[in-house]
């Protein structure tokens, strides 16, 4: 039976549905921005994308790193700015960053819930997830890759809700994106559903290799969840699946992205695969 969460949770949870505002003021660095008219949605999104120093002064395709919550106020600038240090100190290979920015936050990031409680949170409960994410892949997509060189690679990051879209992409359509990485998924909404069927989810991975790694905070109700799926990893042959769990007891759910940003996307993205010359 789903516990009643503490006040604090549903008060996290309440902000967290929103759409999110940048905490700190971040540089906002060159960029790009366009907007797209989505019939799937049946609404204009704003999408802004980042191209590295090299992608002007080398002929070469990059792989691409998408991220919900990738408004200009929102988590495109603190991203964008970190991969640009990595790159520059070659932690990682050069990646193209595209955000999404929000419009109904709740409604793009979550999956069917079949728990009458969460209607509370004021989020809708009939899937919204699976428009947001054919989205993604039917129109987003083709129109990044028909306008910017790229390559076959790629990723998508993000948190709390945005985690548990990434954690839920990766279960239900892993070939989507060969790089997952989820900080805090919110693991509780549908009653843990996404854990609780990991084993079946896992029968579906590519051939290829996909690369996951995510982490869990101090926060009730998610840490639970983000250690079950570590153990549950941890005692399974993964072939094909390199992935890393990172527990972040220390943190806390509105910490944990800027903490662990940094070692997400060098153990994720450290190889120097999927950069090919023109």
């Amino acid at each position: 039976m789903l516990r009643l969460l503490p006040l604090f949770v549903l008060l996290l949870i309440s902000y967290s549905c929103k759409q999110k505002i940048a905490t700190s003021k971040d540089p906002i660095p060159k960029h790009q921005s366009l907007k797209l008219y989505s019939d799937i949605l049946n609404e204009e999104r704003m999408i802004n994308i980042w191209t590295p120093p090299t992608y002007d002064t080398k002929k070469q395709r990059l792989p691409v790193l998408y991220m919900p919550d990738g408004g200009i106020k929102e988590d495109f600038p603190h991203i964008a700015n970190t991969l640009a240090r990595l790159i520059e100190s070659n932690k990682i290979p050069p990646f193209i960053l595209v955000g999404i920015e929000n419009t109904e936050r709740g409604r793009d990031l979550t999956g069917e819930s079949q728990i009458k409680e969460h209607e509370e949170y004021g989020i809708p409960m009939e899937d919204g997830a699976k428009d947001f994410r054919a989205f993604i892949q039917k129109e987003l997509i083709p129109r990044i890759e028909s306008t910017y060189r790229c390559t076959e690679k790629r990723g998508i990051i993000g948190e709390s809700l945005a985690g548990l879209f990434i954690m839920e992409t990766f279960f239900l359509q892993p070939q989507l994106f060969n790089y997952y990485i989820a900080m805090d998924p919110s693991f509780w909404w549908n009653d843990n559903v996404l854990v609780k069927h990991a084993e079946e989810h896992l029968q579906n991975l590519p051939e290829r290799e996909t690369r996951l790694w995510f982490a869990g905070s101090n926060t009730v109700d998610i840490k639970e969840y983000t250690d079950q799926l570590g153990e549950f990893l941890a005692k399974r042959e993964t072939k094909n699946l390199n992935w890393h769990y990172s527990p972040e007891p220390k943190e806390k759910h509105h910490t944990i992205y800027r903490a662990c940003k940094k070692k997400a996307l060098i153990w994720t993205l450290g190889s120097k695969e999927g950069i090919q010359n023109r």
